[in-house]
């Protein structure tokens, strides 16, 4: 399949869980689709790119390790989505990247995320906490902080002043999540 015909695939994603998986698993059925997948992902001011985004958070959320050799192109342009419905997706593909990496099973990803590639998920997800979003990338953006800010010391302060700042204004989800963060964060200290 070409990049013109994976495109005019993308058509046919809707949100249902569904057809993102499909899509999805087909990518993971043939890799060599992963890179025209993320171009049009990059492509970041046309709407199709969000269905790429739906299509890539369901295909990490499969296989973690198939974004090993794309890394380095995602973590460079992942600041880059601005549309509501792909900034979502980067935002939970992110949370896999940290989980992962700071989790206690030994992975792939922790020996591929590299320092250069932390630096630019910790710059995405503190856009995406400061940034008027919506509660999902904000809620993950959290979680990813906080995994991160176990390993650079410098996070975790700076976490819980936007988490405190933003309380009073946001949703009661956002409430409840900060609720966590801030909590584990103290008990920290």
């Amino acid at each position: 399949m070409t990049k013109d015909q994976l495109y005019k695939e993308l058509n046919y994603v809707n949100h249902s869980r569904e057809k993102r998986l499909y899509y999805a698993n087909l990518v993971l059925g043939q890799p060599e689709l992963v890179k025209p997948l993320i171009e049009i992902l990059f492509d970041v001011d046309d709407k199709i790119s969000c269905r790429a985004a739906w299509v890539f958070e369901f295909m990490c959320g499969e296989n973690l390790e198939a974004i090993i050799p794309h890394l380095d192109i995602f973590t460079q342009n992942v600041s880059r989505v601005h549309l509501d419905p792909a900034v979502r997706p980067m935002a939970k593909i992110c949370e896999y990247l940290t989980t992962a990496y700071y989790g206690n099973s030994d992975t792939k990803i922790k020996q591929h995320l590299s320092e250069s590639h932390k630096e630019k998920i910790i710059e995405a997800c503190f856009d995406w906490m400061i940034n008027d979003e919506k509660i999902a990338p904000k809620a993950y953006s959290m979680n990813s902080l906080y995994l991160l800010g176990t390993e650079y010391d410098w996070i975790h302060p700076e976490l819980a002043i936007i988490l405190e700042r933003d309380f009073q204004m946001q949703s009661s989800g956002f409430k409840a999540r900060a609720r966590h963060i801030l909590k584990r964060i103290n008990s920290k200290k």
